[in-house]
């Protein structure tokens, strides 16, 4: 942005976006089944002009409604079905949405049950409109009854990347309840936040408690905000759930919304049913809302008020190569190491390495 001249500045500020937020239900039988539901939709929102394109939270292959309605020790056959249904990180399902997003010449976001080795992960993917995987986040902290399904995320993945559309962030779920995750997001000037949430779950409270967060977080942070639930079928929410008094816990809770910088609905939302919400941004409003308010910006007090972010991935394994000692030859089976004290044979064949430096230093 900084190498822009005035002109291509003020073209930028013109610009205009058309996006596309999914609600469809999941197949509940196969990731193979749930994968053709992404692609179909992929080529229909693009046939609207749409150049992003955002699915719900952990749509492939589905969302484990089971374990908000089930004891857990009930649970144990659908989750080692999710986890033979899960998806790799590269592998053939990110191939394939990855081959049409650049066909299509779009930008998806697409939220994914990731299986890495022994753990399922909340995973939110970012492809690019030339099919490049711009961002792979994991959920910081599962909430209630999804802890007992997924790993935590780390920092690395509270990334603002830059796309054929703009600069977008993404949070899911509940994450938009911890303040300094989004201020994170805001901090890197986000132009397009993606939120994703599971959608028919808990009750119409729950698209309401949606609806204030997303639109709170288009005010804050001054950018769009596009949000995509999901949806299932009557027939799905019996399968899902054995007690038809449970059942009402897998209703509601769809807001599939886009909203603008000033905190209003760009179109009306999609609270039930199954479609595709398609609305056109224009990019300068982010300008006219940071001009009266900037977060990050002239309304900030960086010297007061900060954070802190450690961005670095969380790995189970940390290595270090030590330089080797040089080492003295002979035997050193009669040393001692001080006073009264005879210093260990070497296990290993070699001479112990303290021994000798304390050779060294004696001349």
């Amino acid at each position: 942005m900084a190498d822009m001249t005035i002109a291509e500045k003020r073209s930028a500020e013109k610009r205009v976006v058309r996006v596309g937020a999914v609600q469809i239900a999941p197949s509940l039988d196969s990731l193979e089944g749930t994968l053709t539901r992404v692609l179909a939709a992929l080529e229909e929102a693009a046939g609207k002009r749409a150049r992003l394109v955002v699915f719900p939270e952990t749509f492939l292959p589905w969302y484990p409604y089971f374990s908000f309605v089930l004891p857990p020790v009930l649970t144990g056959a659908e989750h080692l079905r999710l986890y033979d249904n899960a998806v790799l990180v590269p592998g053939p399902v990110t191939e394939a949405v990855s081959a049409s997003a650049r066909r299509l010449g779009v930008v998806v976001v697409l939220g994914v049950n990731e299986r890495d080795h022994g753990s399922l992960y909340n995973t939110q993917l970012v492809f690019d409109a030339d099919g490049s995987l711009k961002l792979k986040r994991r959920k910081i902290t599962p909430t209630f009854h999804e802890r007992m399904i997924w790993g935590q995320g780390d920092g690395a993945g509270l990334k603002v990347v830059d796309t054929a559309v703009g600069r977008v962030g993404a949070l899911a779920c509940w994450e938009h309840y911890n303040p300094l995750a989004r201020y994170a997001l805001m901090a890197q000037h986000e132009e397009i936040h993606v939120a994703q949430f599971p959608g028919s779950l808990v009750g119409p409270i729950f698209a309401e408690q949606i609806e204030v967060t997303i639109r709170h977080h288009a005010l804050e942070s001054g950018c769009f905000v596009v949000n995509a639930t999901g949806w299932l079928t009557e027939e799905q929410i019996a399968r899902i759930s054995p007690e038809e008094k449970l059942r009402k816990a897998l209703t509601g809770g769809c807001m599939t919304a886009i909203v603008s910088p000033e905190g209003s609905h760009v179109v009306p939302p999609l609270t039930s049913g199954e479609g595709i919400l398609i609305a056109d941004l224009d990019m300068g409003l982010i300008t006219k809302r940071k001009r009266m308010m900037d977060s990050v910006g002239h309304y900030a007090r960086p010297e007061l008020l900060s954070l802190n972010l450690d961005d670095r991935p969380a790995v189970p394994l940390h290595t270090s190569h030590a330089a080797p000692i040089p080492l003295q030859t002979g035997s050193v089976s009669d040393e001692t190491d001080g006073p009264g004290h005879r210093a260990p044979a070497a296990t290993d064949g070699t001479i112990d390495q303290r021994v000798a430096v304390l050779r060294g230093a004696a001349g």
